[in-house]
């Protein structure tokens, strides 16, 4: 059932079970899965079914530290959320990314990699990937061809990536959302604030406003805010009516801890003959279609003390430029390539938990009277270094088996880890700033994802990650929200 928000009387009361804020990767995830029970499910989406420049406008924010992509092109703002321009890249996490790592601060997750697997198996289909297999093998033997570099596998292993089509959520699953009977979707209807009970103990109603002016209440028994990393925060601290940090913030967590991926090149490799690396190439998208990407083993990562991440290796290709991004557009080549002597190494690598890198609220507000969102990115010094020690070891590792010689970089050989390229861009991949941790000093929200101290409130999005992984995050985000619902369906909403 599909409501716009507009057309309704002001100062409507809306009420069901269960609500959920945001209309995106994880809020539909979770709202397809309660479609067709007995509960009434409240699904609030700000925008409409397309992008408005003027619902994008509130989200426009400040990158204060340091250069960032405009934050009101990096989440969509209507039905479907950032799906709608996400580019499909689909894996899971390793074991380690759940693991606590000496040599990472604030690192190690409630739950282990284990817990996550069934679920896995289960974002697959909504996210229209092929088979769960993400061993290199399984992908050598379906497509004969496509092989691995003879590496040393105690240090180096292909790390596989499947490719959604991609899936825009907002228009596969618009129809089962708008005629399911006890979903009930509410567009333009914003959220700018969630008001606790007086104890602040519940969440106890939600302020809701319509571009034009309007403004609704909404109750419910459990409350699942699925905003994204930097509007789950933004809107979390504005609800400060009661909690004067705001909600879930006694512990002065929410908004801390932003990561992104670092996206940058690296190096470059000269092989001592042409390789095709067919297995390596970008194949193209949709259900069967995966690539490797070049990757240093658990072990390797502990003997070094270094960061989990990934390289990718590309032709040299004429860039052009992306519409909505300051970056360049190196055009994907497919399976086959004509065999090359020369690539370059692209890096995608986690950015380690830092307090300091954060969400603020700015004196700004925006046209619904709600303080914008501001980013502080700050990095730490294994940060660089874990890319260098990276290169150095496939180096190495190049050299040891006779394929070729590679270089690195000038920026990374500079002799200072503070110090980083003006062309240094993420993958607009929010993570981080509603960590998940069994201690509320520790964290904003139990491996539940329940908000630590507030008995119906919950976070779903990548914003509960402790740590960032190397991989794309959407993969494992609805794989957390997937069992977020069945939380809910087993103990609270039965």
């Amino acid at each position: 059932m599909h409501i716009d928000a507009r057309t309704l009387d002001a100062d409507t009361l809306i009420e069901g079970d269960l609500c959920i804020i945001g209309a995106g990767a994880a809020g539909l995830s979770i709202a397809l899965e309660w479609v067709g029970r007995g509960q009434k499910v409240i699904l609030l989406e700000g925008g409409g079914f397309t992008i408005e420049e003027r619902m994008q406008a509130l989200y426009r924010g400040e990158a204060l530290d340091r250069p960032y992509y405009p934050l009101q092109a990096t989440r969509l703002h209507f039905f479907g959320g950032t799906t709608n321009h996400w580019a499909g890249w689909s894996s899971p996490y390793d074991p380690i990314d759940f693991e606590k790592r000496d040599w990472v601060p604030h690192s190690g997750w409630p739950i282990t990699r284990a817990h996550l697997d069934p679920f896995y198996v289960r974002a697959q289909k909504v996210l229209e990937l092929g088979a769960h297999d993400f061993e290199a093998a399984y992908w050598e033997k379906l497509q004969p061809g496509r092989e691995r570099l003879p590496l040393d596998g105690k240090a180096f292993f292909p790390k596989m990536w499947q490719f959604s089509p991609p899936t825009r959520m907002g228009t596969v699953y618009r129809d089962a959302i708008v005629k399911s009977e006890n979903v009930h979707l509410y567009t333009y209807a914003k959220v700018v604030e969630i008001l606790p009970n007086e104890n602040v103990t519940a969440a106890e109603s939600l302020r809701v406003k319509t571009i034009d002016g309007k403004e609704h209440k909404v109750r419910a028994k459990q409350y699942i805010t699925a905003c994204s990393a930097i509007h789950n925060s933004r809107l979390l601290l504005a609800s400060n009516s009661r909690a004067r940090a705001g909600l879930g913030n006694d512990h002065d967590l929410v908004g801390r801890f932003f990561m992104e991926h670092f996206e940058v090149f690296g190096a470059q490799v000269v092989f001592a003959q042409p390789q095709p690396l067919a297995l390596y190439m970008h194949p193209g998208f949709g259900a069967g279609r995966a690539r490797a990407e070049l990757a240093l083993t658990s072990e390797t990562q502990r003997q070094h003390k270094i960061l989990n991440g990934t390289s990718s290796l590309s032709i040299y290709a004429t860039p052009t430029p992306r519409k909505s991004e300051s970056q360049v557009n190196f055009p994907e080549v497919g399976p086959n390539p004509t065999p090359q002597t020369v690539y370059r190494l692209f890096t995608r690598q986690e950015q380690a938990p830092n307090r300091d890198s954060r969400i603020v609220l700015g004196a700004e507000k925006d046209e619904l009277d709600m303080p914008r969102a501001n980013l502080r990115l700050n990095f730490t010094p294994n940060d660089k270094r874990s890319i260098r020690v990276f290169y150095e070891l496939l180096g190495q590792e190049m050299g040891r088996t006779g394929l070729g010689r590679l270089q690195i970089l000038d920026w990374l050989l500079d002799g200072d880890d503070n110090a980083w390229p003006a062309h240094l861009r993420g993958g607009w991949h929010h993570m981080g700033t509603a960590r998940m941790h069994d201690d509320p000093k520790q964290g904003v929200v139990d491996p539940n994802c329940k908000v630590h101290g507030l008995a119906n409130l919950y976070v779903a999005g990548s914003d509960v990650y402790p740590t960032s992984g190397a991989a794309n995050p959407t993969l494992t985000l609805v794989s957390l929200a997937l069992r977020l619902s069945d939380h809910l369906k087993t103990k609270v909403l039965v």
